[in-house]
């Protein structure tokens, strides 16, 4: 317990960083420090094998995505004259008319895409449920893989108004949204459906940053906090069942209400609120997806 405590509290203070941080090197070096506290939480278990190599995994996607992110950072900080964000921000215009723009852009989105799964970097999240199931609740649906499109909303200022990001955001958003529904379907591991509808909600929150509009990065936010809270929830479920039952294999699991009537109360509120159903949250943050992307621009 006290390595496991100790980890996950570096984690959480190096995603601290990332959110605080004013200046785009130092939001890189904690950038990279949530990876390696991530790669030391999903091999937590390091006697397995299976463990070992999704932590390794894990690394070596958003680790490569990270140099690809360091690389796009200093070409912007080149651009633009400045490492502090609000600096940069205000730097928009120079930053767009730069001959180096579009490698830039590609650079950025590359590090946000690998860290928050997107197709094709995708494969590596469902993999990374070998970590215990804290860890899938905290890292893998509610702070780590949200870094990705917290690091889109940052600097939406700068590139938003291009078409170049309106439309590699929202096609790389759309496709990790049905294809992480897509893949779900087929999953008989309770925290493998989970990660694969957590692919899912994370490419509806990159389409949204793709739509950049006002209404668009104000349902992204509400989303992100709502499916925090419901699939973080729903994770801790899955670990729950799991202790007591053994298995979280679909084909062996059932009638487990009556046995755990407290469990099946969260999970089925989670669940709703999931689905979309009010008076709960997610009612409110499936509203706000629709019409953003109803009272979109079109092309």
């Amino acid at each position: 317990l006290g390595r496991f405590y100790s980890l996950i509290l570096a984690f959480m203070a190096a995603m601290l960083g990332v959110v605080l941080a004013g200046n785009v090197i130092t939001l890189f070096v904690f950038w990279e420090l949530t990876s390696l506290t991530s790669y030391l939480l999903i091999g937590f278990d390091h006697g397995r094998a299976a463990s070992r190599s999704a932590a390794l995994q894990a690394l070596l996607v958003t680790g490569t995505g990270g140099l690809a992110l360091l690389a796009g950072l200093l070409l912007l900080g080149g651009a633009g004259g400045s490492f502090e964000l609000a600096a940069l921000l205000s730097q928009g215009d120079a930053v767009r008319s730069h001959p180096l723009f579009l490698p830039m852009l590609l650079l950025i989105l590359v590090g946000a895409f690998t860290k928050s799964a997107q197709v094709p970097f995708h494969f590596w999240l469902p993999n990374a449920m070998e970590a215990p199931t804290p860890v899938s609740a905290y890292l893998h649906s509610a702070t780590m893989v949200k870094a990705g499109v917290y690091l889109l909303a940052r600097f939406s200022p700068i590139f938003g108004p291009t078409d170049a990001w309106h439309y590699l955001v929202t096609l790389a958003g759309t496709t990790t949204m049905l294809a992480g529904a897509f893949l779900a379907l087929w999953q008989a591991d309770l925290k493998r459906i989970l990660a694969y509808s957590t692919l899912s909600a994370l490419g509806a929150l990159v389409l949204l940053m793709g739509l950049d509009t006002a209404l668009s990065v104000k349902a992204a936010m509400v989303f992100l906090v709502a499916h925090a809270l419901y699939k973080g929830a729903l994770f801790q479920v899955a670990g729950t069942v799991d202790h007591e039952t053994g298995t979280r294999h679909l084909g062996k699991l059932g009638g487990l209400a009556r046995a755990m009537p407290i469990t099946a109360t969260a999970a089925g509120l989670a669940a709703l609120s999931m689905a979309g159903l009010p008076p709960l949250l997610g009612f409110i943050n499936k509203e706000l997806l629709y019409e953003a992307n109803l009272q979109a621009p079109r092309a």
